[in-house]
């Protein structure tokens, strides 16, 4: 048993349909994150990280360490950002004041995160994160790559590896794209701005 475990999801394995659906859920969650915690578990001892963070880690390992422990993250505040009737369709308050600054308007920053996401070329993830001035930043991270090692807060994140859409969507990373706002929590992305 190693120090890291699965996280819980917080909605059902069925809460996201049809934006994603139960049996991608189950593979996504259930098969691919687990594997990334058993993994990372079976790395740890002897590493010089069996007490750091998974941020620490991310910012600070190489190789199979670093992909592992960025993996967990990353999913982490992936599956962390969803639930099935969010309460509002696009932010409020601070975030969305900041949005409209840096982006002109939601629309336009909904419009460029998606080409993000759609143009990343292989497997990755598109952040929208904040700098320590609170800029909104978009940006395009490979594999198992996440904004804390550019000294960013990541706040929302779209998974473009294959696995997060390939059973529900095929080829059609866009359209896995544009549907996924349909169940974004903005309230927890309010919260990991503020």
């Amino acid at each position: 048993m190693g120090k890291y475990t699965l996280m819980a999801l917080p909605y059902a394995q069925d809460a996201l349909e049809p934006v994603i659906s139960q049996q991608t859920l189950e593979f996504h969650h259930g098969k691919h994150l687990a594997a990334y915690v058993n993994n990372l578990n079976g790395l740890l001892e002897g590493s010089g990280f069996e007490n750091a963070t998974l941020e620490e880690i991310v910012c600070k390992a190489s190789g199979g360490i670093l992909n592992n422990a960025g993996q967990i993250l990353n999913h982490e505040l992936y599956f962390g950002q969803f639930c099935g009737k969010p309460t509002k369709k696009e932010p409020t308050g601070a975030l969305a004041e900041a949005i409209a600054k840096d982006f002109g308007s939601f629309d336009a920053f909904k419009e460029e995160f998606q080409k993000k996401g759609a143009t990343l070329f292989g497997s990755g993830w598109v952040w929208l994160s904040a700098d320590k001035d609170g800029k909104l930043v978009i940006t395009q991270e490979t594999n198992a790559a996440n904004p804390v090692q550019r000294g960013l807060t990541p706040l929302l994140t779209f998974d473009v590896w294959e696995h997060a859409y390939y059973l529900d969507y095929q080829n059609r990373r866009p359209d896995h794209l544009a549907a996924l706002w349909a169940i974004i929590d903005w309230n927890v992305v309010e919260k990991r701005f503020n």
